[in-house]
């Protein structure tokens, strides 16, 4: 089971921290990703991690303002947002599953992310 948090209100420009914290004993054997589904838009692949957390990715919109880690002996993901945008706003999943496959098998409740003008 994931669990995010972290989402909230913030300003154009400002910074935010999303985590994800899995229960269970089998959070190192998947490779983690953050989605985000904006406002009347399909869900959208921001990022994902290697289960090693030995190589990350990131799309092309977010590329330089995101940062995903985790913490294997925390069961725990982490999104650091930065220089966030009005377009920036919405629900954040995160999930677990295989990156290669592009297969994402369990899923979070989401969490909210505002950003204002």
């Amino acid at each position: 089971q994931l669990q995010a948090s972290g989402g909230g209100l913030v300003q154009a420009g400002g910074s935010l921290s999303l985590s994800c914290a899995a229960s269970g004993s089998t959070f190192s054997s998947y490779d983690m990703a953050w989605f985000r589904q904006a406002p009347g838009k399909d869900r959208e692949l921001l990022a994902y991690i290697y289960r090693t957390g030995g190589y990350t990715s990131y799309a092309d919109s977010v590329k330089g303002r995101l940062s995903i880690s985790r913490d294997n002996r925390k069961n725990t993901l982490y999104l650091q947002m930065y220089g966030l945008k009005p377009e920036d706003t919405g629900v954040y999943f995160c999930a677990a599953g295989t990156a290669t496959a592009g297969r994402w098998v369990n899923w979070g409740q989401g969490t909210q992310v505002t950003v204002s003008s």
